[in-house]
């Protein structure tokens, strides 16, 4: 029997396995990343207990009704309930009663303490949001800087071929007598040094992905694999961009200036709420109360029955409370000038976030500017290192430059090659920054 067709058999499995391996994107990793991160989930109960407490400041409109019930056993000189005179004996009592109170005025503070509580939760939705951006930006970071490497390590790999056959050459011109021996000790040493940057920037290109795993909560064991393409920048040009139509946009939907605004709202309904204290309160209250007693007792001496008592030990009573603050040591002023405190506090911060996002977008823009400029001018270098390089390699397969010319000459143009790509990348980053901040979907945050 042969072994043909479990070969075939066997290979197809493994192309196909290696077909269905998912490539991840950007927008996969940040998904990813929000959907496992604990900071992002311990923001989220933040905002459900927020919920709650909007919850339950809506419910406190309501009646407060409360029941209540004891068990008494008297011992020594106390008062008979039945004839009011003190007797020197023991006995045991129930009591029973149910009593409602409503609230009818006091001052508006509930009704602000309920505004003040929607605001609250509203700002821990956008403390939500605004940690799922941040998370996402440390994610492309991560990303990208696993792209740097990843060109590092291919251009280190270019280097690395380029100087395996310029050792193959001399090897081969030693051998005929056309070179000396020392060359070929040179030409070995370049190689080794290439072969040494290789292992090194490859260990930069794992601590990379390590970075990238851990902003991810990455746990599995199973090696993901990153979308190669990048997108190219587009529209770089910073002339296209207007920073106060920028900050406009971005003062109206960034999560952490909404998320202050929201604040100073409640900050303002919570003074308002505190100002309720120095005003008089009115509420309606009704109750309904019974008792039992072991020394009441019939004419003929009799223990009247438990339901009996029950019924007949009945009594209700319906009223309203009027509270009227009159002095109670300044503290309720004192109160309302403390809240009032938090709210300049809260306004000024609200003031410090708009500052810091427009100082954000204007350091944005120039650092376009400055990135574009230098990515021109890097393209250039790298076509020049590139040249220059070309020069040198057909000088020295001449006999015209020795090796250390050569290798100067290849360092040139790998780190020309490095640093146009460090500032490719960089100036993708900040293209999507500014992107991100003109209301561009950039991160699929939900």
């Amino acid at each position: 029997m042969t072994l043909k067709p479990y070969i075939f058999f066997f290979a197809l499995m493994i192309s196909t396995a290696a077909l269905s391996q998912k490539t991840w994107t950007l927008d996969d990793c940040v998904a990813y990343a929000i959907a496992h991160n604990l900071q992002v989930k311990n923001t989220s109960y933040t905002e459900d207990s927020n919920q709650e407490s909007y919850r339950q400041s809506v419910r406190n409109l309501l009646p407060s009704v409360t029941g209540y019930s004891d068990y008494r056993i008297q011992f020594g000189r106390s008062e008979d309930p039945n004839t009011n005179d003190f007797v020197n004996t023991e006995f045991f009592r129930n009591n029973y009663s149910l009593g409602a109170n409503l609230d009818v005025f006091r001052g508006f503070q509930k009704i602000n303490a309920i505004k003040a509580s929607k605001f609250i939760y509203k700002a821990a939705q956008e403390d939500v949001t605004q940690e799922k951006f941040l998370l996402a930006f440390r994610v492309m970071s991560a990303f990208y800087d696993i792209k740097f490497f990843e060109g590092v390590v291919a251009n280190s790999l270019e280097q690395q071929e380029i100087s395996q056959s310029n050792y193959d050459l001399v090897q081969k011109q030693v051998e005929l007598g056309m070179m000396a021996g020392a060359d070929l000790y040179e030409a070995e040493s370049n190689l080794l040094g290439d072969k040494l940057l290789v292992t090194q920037n490859q260990n930069l290109l794992a601590n990379a992905k390590l970075v990238l795993f851990q902003e991810m909560n990455y746990t599995e064991n199973e090696e993901i694999t990153l979308q190669t393409a990048i997108e190219s920048v587009g529209d770089a040009n910073p002339e296209n961009v207007s920073l106060d139509s920028l900050y406009q946009t971005a003062r109206g939907f960034v999560p952490l200036v909404k998320s202050q605004e929201f604040r100073l709202k409640a900050a303002k309904k919570q003074l308002q709420s505190t100002r309720g204290n120095l005003y008089p309160s009115l509420a309606f209250i009704a109750g309904i109360g019974t008792s039992y007693f072991e020394t009441n007792v019939d004419a003929d001496g009799n223990l009247i029955p438990f339901s009996t008592q029950i019924k007949d030990n009945t009594s209700k009573f319906i009223g309203a409370e009027v509270s009227i603050p009159i002095s109670l040591g300044w503290s309720n002023r004192s109160q309302v000038k403390q809240q009032k405190i938090a709210y300049l506090q809260a306004k000024n911060n609200l003031e410090i976030q708009e500052q810091e996002l427009f100082q954000l977008l204007q350091q944005l823009v120039q650092t376009q500017r400055a990135l574009v400029a230098e990515y021109e001018q890097s393209n250039k270098r790298v076509q020049a290192q590139e040249l220059a390089f070309t020069i040198a390699q057909k000088r020295y397969e001449k006999g015209l430059i020795n090796a250390l010319d050569l290798f100067q000459a290849k360092n040139l143009y790998g780190v020309a090659q490095n640093e146009n790509l460090q500032v490719g990348l960089r100036l993708k980053i900040n293209k999507s920054t500014i992107d991100f901040y003109n209301g561009l979907p950039i991160f699929n945050i939900n």
